[in-house]
């Protein structure tokens, strides 16, 4: 086999790849449910039941591609112009906010599979290598904000994140199970966010956090009004 049949057989490989997502994305957008059958699936696809077992291994795992396949996270993350730690992490939150905000309907079912703890291994489709790689990109931008000053050094990093995720995780399920409306989303959590960051605030960083807190405390005011 040539290299050249190497590479057209990886491609064929991506391009059927390619079709089961976005068949699985499709099906969820009309059904508001994730919870496909893999021959529901390979038949929107157009390939043969067997296709998106051996690509993906589960459903799971098509669903999960789903996830990631409708975000271009890190490269909108990588264009941000801010002036600060503080401000680039809200405008990170506000950025993952942005995609549930404009297609609720899509990322409602997405986001309820992802809280349902009833799979097979009790975490639902937060897996645990999903939820170390946001956990350390919340430390990562945390430990910048103390780098620059703005955060106290001596508070734990760790304990920040845990209790910005717990927070964070609380106001997803809110959104998921239709008690908190959409446009209630991004000004409920970053005011938490806001709110709890300035418990560890140092001097310089307290007014980038007041400014937060009134962003967002006005927003729901504006919305409650």
């Amino acid at each position: 086999m040539t290299l050249a049949d190497v590479g057209r057989r990886e491609q064929a490989k991506a391009d059927r790849r390619q079709k089961i997502v976005r068949a699985a994305r499709d099906l969820i957008r009309e059904t508001g449910d994730t919870n496909l059958s893999m021959r529901m699936i390979a038949q929107r696809a157009e390939v043969s039941v067997a296709t998106p077992y051996n690509l993906f291994g589960s459903k799971r795992a098509v669903v999960m591609a789903v996830l990631e396949d409708e975000r271009d996270f890190l490269h909108r993350f990588n264009s941000l112009k801010v002036d600060n730690a503080i401000d680039r992490l809200f405008e990170a939150h506000a950025l993952g906010a942005g995609y549930f905000i404009q297609d609720p309907d899509f990322y409602r079912p997405l986001w309820k599979a992802l809280l349902d703890t009833n799979g097979e291994d009790n975490t639902g489709l937060a897996t645990p290598e999903r939820q170390e790689q946001t956990r350390a990109a919340w430390r990562w931008l945390l430990t910048c904000a103390q780098d620059e000053g703005l955060l106290d050094p001596g508070m734990p990093v760790e304990i920040l994140e845990r209790t910005l995720s717990h927070l964070g995780n609380g106001v997803m399920l809110s959104w998921a199970m239709g008690t908190l409306p959409t446009e209630h989303l991004l000004p409920s959590a970053s005011l938490g966010y806001a709110l709890i960051l300035s418990s560890a605030a140092t001097p310089a960083g307290r007014p980038l956090l007041d400014r937060q807190v009134s962003k967002h405390r006005l927003a729901l005011a504006a919305d409650a009004g």
